[in-house]
């Protein structure tokens, strides 16, 4: 090599770098990742994007159907007005389109007021109904001008609205529950595999012992014995940490494994030989050398704890109102015949699957650019 010859990047890129790297060419797993971005921003601020608050209803527009958004050059976005017929013989309420109606739409309109995280008081939405210009139309009180993205349910909530503030509740509840998981996890399966003996064989039998347990029975078992007049806000906490109980074995295993095999390196030798104590060589020295490996395993387990959450306020043993969550709104679905007149009901579920398969492709983005040097 001559003197004048550029120095090789990769010779002195830190790990960090080289997967940094190696996961920016991964376009799939690159677009699931800001899609996660997204769906967390949404979450972050829910009460700024949904156009309604949480709680807020018109009982006069119950399983009203969605509206599409039009675009004209005169009025700019909008909605055709909704009209209601109720049945005098059957008591169906119907809806028909008012096209000749239009209801303008805006970004940063005002809208019902909320308190921004609980803080803040604000009353302006991201994109909702545009009051001021049926206000200046004189067509503030005007029958119809609603505007239901995706649909009412049957106590004429928006839907959409409720599924940006379910996102809060569902997304949490898996990034908690990975918290408490990367503790158990790392903690007892660091313990099994650097002190070994009794130790080794007592946390390697529990893990049997749970991972033995069928998933779902054992979720409806956890979730049965939450009292009901618990508060809601505890109940959140109980969910988050029952699916976190049985969920650290799966880490468990890849930590022990991992220190297994590094804890006879010479630079693990060498700390104790130095006076390093035992804590310090295992999470100072041996864990922080496959962490890429933890952060892969702990992004694959989110759509676990985000199912279990939703199964479990699905069949009514989780969450329970006047919390919104995913799960929580899949609650008015168990009626087939309720689905069938009102598929926009259904609406949670296609969050649910974009959220997993964005978790799944992100992880496996970070799997494959956890080894850097895979492809050489």
């Amino acid at each position: 090599m001559s003197a004048d010859a550029p120095p090789r990047t990769e010779a002195v890129s830190s790990p960090w770098d080289l997967t940094r790297r190696r996961f920016a060419r991964h376009r799939l797993g690159l677009a699931a990742f800001f899609l996660l971005v997204v769906l967390y921003a949404l979450a972050l601020g829910c009460e700024f994007f949904a156009p309604t608050t949480r709680n807020w209803r018109n009982l006069a527009y119950s399983y009203c159907p969605p509206q599409p958004i039009h675009f004209s050059l005169r009025d700019g976005l909008y909605v055709h007005r909704m009209q209601r017929y109720d049945d005098p013989v059957t008591f169906a309420r119907h809806y028909t389109v008012d096209e000749r109606g239009r209801v303008p739409l805006g970004f940063l309109v005002r809208g019902e007021p909320y308190r921004l995280w609980n803080l803040v008081p604000l009353e302006r939405h991201f994109f909702g109904v545009n009051r001021d210009a049926l206000a200046a139309q004189g067509r503030a009180d005007e029958a119809g001008t609603v505007f239901y993205l995706m649909g009412a349910d049957k106590y004429g909530h928006d839907v959409y609205s409720r599924l940006i503030y379910g996102a809060r509740i569902s997304l949490s509840v898996g990034l908690i529950s990975i918290l408490i998981t990367f503790g158990l996890g790392v903690t007892l399966g660091g313990l099994s595999g650097y002190v070994g003996g009794g130790w080794d064989n007592l946390i390697q039998r529990v893990i049997e012992i749970i991972n033995a347990l069928p998933q779902l029975p054992l979720w409806l078992a956890l979730g049965a014995i939450f009292p009901a007049e618990w508060s809601p806000l505890t109940v959140y906490f109980c969910v988050t940490v029952a699916l976190s109980l049985i969920s650290w074995t799966g880490l468990a295993r890849v930590v022990r494994g991992k220190i297994l095999a590094l804890r006879e390196e010479d630079y693990a030798v060498a700390a104790r030989l130095l006076g390093a104590s035992h804590a310090r060589v295992l999470f100072r020295h041996l864990v922080p050398g496959f962490t890429s490996h933890i952060i892969v395993t702990l992004t694959l387990g989110v759509p676990g704890m985000i199912l279990g959450e939703t199964v479990l306020s699905f069949l009514g043993l989780g969450l329970r109102a006047p919390i919104v969550s995913w799960g929580v709104m899949l609650q008015d679905c168990q009626n087939l015949q309720t689905v069938g007149h009102y598929p926009w009901l259904l609406s949670p579920v296609l969050f649910i699957v974009l959220t997993i398969l964005a978790f799944n492709f992100a992880g496996d983005a970070l799997r494959d650019a956890a080894d850097p040097y895979s492809d050489r």
